[in-house]
């Protein structure tokens, strides 16, 4: 089986344990027989749709990518396996920040103008509240924002201004979001 994968994916493949594989931007039937993509991604062969958005979904998804191998990763060993990324480690290991912020996010009130966000902050443990609210979370791509004496705005980058590793996307986003108190 010939694999295509996205540019955004990549880095999901290879820590899944997949090293024979073809990358493309538009995976299509010239490229390979079986895509691994985002799931908001099309293409006309059998394909892998991942969600990458949040620590717990790239965890999964590189489970669901070494599945397909001869040798599939527990949740432990992927753990390992991404020990060289700080923010995710902790995530998981629950140490650093996060392992105090988790419970106390709760206390902040934010409003989130965008779905991908959306599950970034309820993964945070931030109270969405769309009416009282001390925080605009929204993507870069949304430039006439109002801002306001009332709440405070935090711009995320979105999917042109990211790097292609969904880990250091992720925790990218991550990171502006733990900062928030201090904004």
């Amino acid at each position: 089986m010939k694999i295509v994968t996205t540019p955004m994916c990549r880095k999901v493949v290879e820590l899944g344990g997949i090293s024979d594989y073809v990358v493309n931007k538009h995976p299509s039937s010239k490229d390979g027989d079986f895509a691994i993509l985002l799931s908001e991604s099309g293409t006309d062969i059998d394909s892998l749709p991942l969600k990458l958005n949040t620590f717990d979904e790239i965890l999964d998804s590189i489970i669901e990518v070494s599945n397909l191998t001869s040798k599939p990763l527990s949740k432990d060993e992927v753990i390992d396996k991404i020990r060289d990324y700080n923010l995710i480690y902790e995530w998981f290991t629950n140490t650093g920040k996060f392992s105090q912020l988790r419970g106390e996010n709760h206390n902040i009130n934010v409003k989130v103008l965008s779905n991908f966000l959306k599950e970034i902050v309820e993964d945070m443990n931030f109270n969405i509240d769309d009416y009282n609210f001390d925080y605009l979370i929204y993507p870069d791509y949304m430039e006439d924002i109002e801002e306001s004496s009332d709440y405070k705005l935090v711009k995320i980058p979105s999917h042109h201004n990211v790097p292609e590793d969904p880990i250091e996307r992720a925790e990218l986003r991550y990171s502006i979001l733990l900062n928030i108190d201090l904004l």
